[in-house]
């Protein structure tokens, strides 16, 4: 595990001996392996980032948000080309938090906690940092980090990797003094070069942003709003700024450079980003949702993001008609948007009506195949309906979402429900596994592979037993960390 780190090794130990899972077979039933590097990233980084995942998911409040997920997901996707990553695939993890974060880890891992959308009031605010964060990946900054603590003798790399563990997993100030104490122990040019760093994320990310048709201002005015809030909080800086000083110099570099540079076109004021704020702040005032109106309204969000919180309340009050009916006709009056639509059938599963969240998520997908929260739905909603149909829907999906483990926690009841038992205990491990869990992974496999024995299943028998030797390989390499 991470936090069984030795001081003394370096990037290049820590993660070797990972194993890459193999290709999937053709009889698998469309479980995925963990895949090959993305090409922009070594195998080193990509391997040691997607093992952090798996950790931080074992620790960290995560939030299960298929609509933020896949709005993130756009989000990154935009500003991807523009940041020198193009190439480079990504995986987004969300954290139920209300501290003001964002991070992002080699291999191509990117954070976001609620709190964020909690603060910012502005889409192009929430592009400006995650603009910065891939900033830092693009110019490989932890690695050249490492490299250079590697030329001073000073093994901080694995103090510093326990610290970013335990900080963005809700640590707080025990992760930061982590993460910090071994950052103090590096020479004082190490210190400046680590400024360095910043500044060129924030250049890396305000051209990124412009390009991609933000506002570059947006970057001052989001900083300026966390330095604001550090004077208003007697001195305590938002999280973010623990890992990303903010210092006058800094953001004087950034005001010039933003004065120089005009957004390709206007993106700003999208109502889908009001409504994912809403769903944020939902999320965190879920006790006291009127909070939520409050706070949404105070950032001056258009009609229509108020009118999706107050139908979302009402579902949740048990007004489900007078919900559907108000996300029906936001639908009419948006139809460009997903959102709205998978936002309905949700309502509609949520309170038992499976027959109805299966034909609007049905027929949402004849529109848009790919969109997942509809995907998610639907197979969810199957499971009550025709499991048959579910397993095939929700394989189809892990296919496409391999790093997706609430897909693969559905997946394992379509294969109980249709009879596909041994597969069904495969498709736990998976989850498992993905959450970091590798020794219940592999006691799931166990007794999957009893299950295939029994049943005489020999594709499942062989399978399981390729995925244990992997898992175990995989735990090792997770010991030594």
């Amino acid at each position: 595990m991470l936090r069984h780190l030795r001081s003394g090794l370096i990037a290049g130990s820590l993660i070797a001996g990972l194993a890459l899972l193999p290709a999937q077979a053709a009889d698998d039933y469309g479980l995925p392996s963990l895949g090959g590097a993305s090409q922009g990233v070594t195998d080193e980084e990509y391997e040691l980032g997607r093992a952090w995942l798996r950790q931080f998911r074992a620790q960290a409040p995560t939030w299960q948000d298929p609509f933020a997920q896949a709005y993130v997901e756009s989000l990154v996707s935009r500003l991807l080309p523009h940041s020198d990553l193009a190439s480079t695939r990504t995986v987004i993890t969300l954290v139920e938090s209300r501290t003001l974060n964002a991070f992002a880890v080699p291999g191509g891992v990117v954070g976001v906690n609620a709190g964020l959308f909690a603060f910012a009031e502005e889409e192009d605010a929430v592009a400006s940092v995650i603009a910065h964060e891939l900033g830092h990946l693009s110019q490989r900054h932890y690695a050249r980090s490492v490299a250079r603590a590697e030329q001073t003798q000073l093994p901080a790399m694995a103090a510093m990797l326990a610290g970013m563990l335990i900080a963005a997993s809700g640590g707080g100030d025990a992760g930061m003094a982590a993460a910090m104490g071994s950052q103090a122990a590096l020479l004082q040019d190490q210190l400046s070069y680590s400024r360095r760093f910043e500044q060129e994320a924030d250049r890396i990310g305000l051209q990124a942003m412009t390009q991609a048709g933000f506002d570059p201002q947006a970057m001052v005015r989001m900083f300026r709003a966390m330095q604001r809030q550090v004077s208003l909080q007697g001195g305590n800086p938002p999280e973010f700024l623990l890992t990303h000083p903010l210092t006058e110099s800094r953001l004087s570099d950034i005001a010039s450079r933003a004065s120089q540079l005009e957004a390709r076109e206007s993106a700003r004021d999208t109502p889908i980003y009001h409504m994912i704020r809403a769903r944020a702040l939902l999320t965190l005032h879920e006790r006291e949702p009127q909070q939520a109106v409050t706070r949404l309204a105070q950032g001056d969000a258009p009609e229509s993001a108020r009118r999706y919180l107050e139908a979302l309340i009402a579902a949740r009050r048990g007004d489900v008609d007078g919900a559907l009916n108000e996300l029906d006709r936001l639908a009419e009056s948006l139809p460009d948007l997903a959102l709205l639509p998978a936002s309905a059938a949700e309502v509609a599963f949520e309170a038992g009506r499976y027959d109805a969240a299966i034909q609007r998520s049905q027929q949402l997908l004849r529109l848009m195949p790919g969109y997942v929260p509809a995907r998610l739905i639907l197979g969810e909603a199957l499971l009550q309906r025709d499991p048959e149909e579910a397993y095939r829907v929700l394989r189809d999906l892990t296919e496409d979402r391999p790093e997706e483990p609430q897909a693969f926690g559905l997946l394992a009841e379509a294969a109980g429900r249709s009879g596909r038992e041994a597969w069904g205990h495969l498709a736990r491990a998976e989850q498992l596994q993905l959450n970091g869990e590798i020794d219940r992974a592999i006691r799931q496999l166990d007794v999957g592979s009893d299950v295939a024995e029994r049943n005489g299943d020999r594709s499942a028998a062989g399978r399981i037993e390729t995925r244990r030797e992997d898992f175990i390989d995989y735990r090792e390499t997770l010991e030594e960390f």
